[in-house]
């Protein structure tokens, strides 16, 4: 995911996208607690993604 591409979605997309990543975020660390998350980069990716969206959404809101 680029920040470019976030950028262009309207605020409300971006909260819907946030809400669809925390959540991802929490299955994937279940699935590490329990030992069966097959690929750990996936935990780090979906946290990143989630500060990409936070930090276009901190710039609208400012802008």
């Amino acid at each position: 995911m680029k920040a470019n591409d976030l950028r262009a979605k309207s605020a409300a997309e971006l909260q819907e996208e946030l809400v669809a990543l925390l959540k991802e975020q929490f299955s994937f660390r279940m699935q590490l607690a329990t030992q069966q998350l097959t690929n750990s980069a996936q935990l780090g990716r979906v946290r990143r993604d989630i500060a990409r969206i936070r930090t276009v959404l901190r710039e609208k809101a400012v802008a």
